[in-house]
């Protein structure tokens, strides 16, 4: 679908401003409120899909990703995920605002500061490629609407990468729960994602590509 100008314009307005609001409200949240949220979304998948992931073989893959800043943590997910018969990775930020991917260490899921303040895993680089691979996609996310429109920081990094990705992964936006809302402005190249995780549980939006 192509927007005219004058929409395109409108809807980037949009998402600027309803990204700085969001960011704002983060970034009011304390400490123990942060990290009761990451123990909460590790607790939430476990309860969810844990146990289908234990009881897959071969283990599946799992596209992750290391939380930085006022995100919802995801260090207890993916030491949960260190427990489980599955392949990690984890995203490595290129120069071009692509995403490579590296095998995330399920013993000690080592990391290291990155391009833009990001955290990258110290794995084996494995290509851009790499996410064909995955069962399951994480992204990171600002907002999720019940579409399935995910609003993110803006640099179109996931969206370049989720063309990737297969249509029989399931991917879920990680999010806190006030932020799955009603409606997220969206532009044409938005990938759209199936469903959140949230520290209250697993909410999907279509019927398809569930792990």
């Amino acid at each position: 679908m192509t927007l005219p100008p004058a929409d395109l314009t409108d809807a980037r307005r949009a998402k600027s401003e309803l990204r700085a609001a969001l960011l704002a409200a983060r970034a009011n949240r304390t400490t123990p409120d942060r990290t009761a949220i990451s123990a909460a979304l590790a607790h939430a998948f476990d309860t969810a899909l844990g146990d289908r992931f234990r009881a897959l073989t071969p283990g599946p893959t799992i596209a992750t990703y290391l939380s930085v800043g006022t995100e919802p943590g995801t260090a207890p997910l993916n030491a949960l995920f260190a427990t489980l018969a599955v392949s990690i990775l984890a995203p490595v930020l290129t120069d071009d605002g692509d995403l490579d991917w590296a095998v995330a260490d399920t013993d000690s899921l080592a990391e290291q500061p990155g391009l833009r303040s990001t955290r990258e895993p110290t794995g084996a680089r494995l290509g851009r490629n790499a996410i064909t691979n995955a069962d399951l996609v994480l992204v990171p996310a600002l907002a999720v609407d019940r579409a399935g429109h995910r609003l993110g920081r803006g640099g179109g990094s996931y969206d370049r990468a989720l063309t990737r990705v297969q249509a029989t992964a399931t991917v879920l936006a990680v999010v806190h729960d006030v932020e799955v809302l009603d409606a997220v402005p969206s532009e044409p190249h938005d990938r759209p994602v199936d469903g959140v995780l949230t520290p209250s549980g697993v909410l999907y939006f279509a019927t398809t590509g569930r792990p």
